[in-house]
């Protein structure tokens, strides 16, 4: 049944298995940076994110999506970090509504907000970020 689920929803188990690389990522190398190197936390906090976002894009666009086309793969990455700046806009001020205005926990309020991104996320990459005509699957 398990096996099943997974099956159907592969697309989906890749996205959230790419999206959990992206973030860990995130914070290893921020660890990195900071306490091995001697980086201050927020220029580690920036580099780190750097690195993450390609390690996210990367395993979107060829592994989640299969999108094999690299001769927009510009254009692509440009859209896919216009999604990424929307998303920490967004992120702010989900969170201020519901912690606010809502009085939320705040942790709680995080998770209720990754998940409302991560959903919205999902569908702008599927839709127009990694759109694919047949000539572009890599199967």
């Amino acid at each position: 049944m398990i096996m099943g689920l997974l099956l159907k929803y592969k697309r989906i188990v890749k996205y959230l298995i790419a999206g959990s690389a992206g973030a860990f990522t995130n914070l290893v190398f921020l660890y990195i940076f900071t306490e091995f190197i001697g980086l201050w936390y927020l220029i580690s906090t920036s580099l780190a994110f750097v690195i993450a976002f390609c390690v996210s894009f990367f395993l979107q666009k060829f592994w989640t999506f299969r999108d094999g086309n690299s001769e927009i793969i510009y254009k692509q990455m440009a859209a896919y970090f216009s999604v990424a700046l929307a998303n920490l806009g967004l992120n702010g001020l989900l969170m201020y509504f519901l912690v606010d205005g809502f009085g939320i926990w705040y942790m709680l309020a995080q998770l209720i907000t990754s998940g409302s991104i991560a959903i919205e996320s999902y569908w702008v990459y599927k839709k127009f970020i990694f759109n694919r005509d047949e000539q572009n699957i890599v199967d």
